[in-house]
């Protein structure tokens, strides 16, 4: 930790215990960005690639080709039962589903059923371009923490206007529902604690997968 950094760290913490309220606040520590400063289509590639570098498979599309990408990726995963949240019209219609594919809804299903599902589909709410991750916080479209958990593969659409460079401008978008539980996703779900050794699928699903619309 630099001296200038922590500088700043001891005057939050004298100013804690101080319970000084009128104390002028200390100045931000230099370098640490709050806002980004990429255009939409450099946060998108920016985002594709920190996903890619995560071993997740990333497809794009504009919005009127999303049910036939949506369709192209269950298709390539020769999905036949696939986990629907509910509210997940506010996404994707779940009649656009390709022929074959049977939609199960989520109405309490228990881990045993969950983990018999081919797949899950869902919504995000927000997605970091700078860290690669994708952030669901249980809206409708994007269902409870298991539903994302137990499942081997996930597909999440995340909207180009859902993208943010920077962890604090996500931190912003996420406030209203900060009382939820949030789920932080950067790639498929790996470890390395082992003799340094990947294993993937311990967390999680083995596969993610983003279809980044816009």
């Amino acid at each position: 930790m630099t001296d200038p950094a922590r500088e700043v760290v001891l005057q939050r913490i004298r100013m804690a215990l101080s319970n000084d309220n009128g104390a002028p606040a200390p100045p931000a520590a230099a370098g640490y960005r709050t806002q980004g400063t990429l255009g939409q289509a450099a946060l998108l590639d920016r985002l594709a690639g920190r996903l890619a570098d995560y071993h997740a498979a990333v497809r794009r599309c504009p919005p009127a080709d999303l049910a036939a990408t949506v369709a192209a990726a269950l298709n390539d995963r020769q999905v036949r039962h696939l986990v629907v949240p509910p509210g997940l019209e506010s996404v994707l219609d779940p009649a656009a589903l390709p022929p074959g594919v049977e939609a199960v809804a989520d109405d309490g299903l228990s881990p045993e059923d969950l983990d018999a599902a081919d797949g899950v589909i869902t919504g995000a709410a927000v997605a970091i371009a700078e860290t690669g991750t994708v952030v669901l916080d249980g809206s409708p479209g994007q269902g409870r923490r298991a539903l994302t958990l137990v499942p081997d593969y996930h597909l999440c659409i995340v909207r180009a206007d859902q993208v943010v460079e920077l962890v604090p401008e996500a931190v912003g978008r996420l406030s209203p529902s900060a009382s939820r539980p949030l789920t932080w996703i950067s790639g498929p779900s790996a470890t390395s604690d082992i003799e340094l050794s990947r294993v993937e699928g311990v967390h999680g699903p083995r596969n993610l997968e983003v279809i980044l619309v816009g």
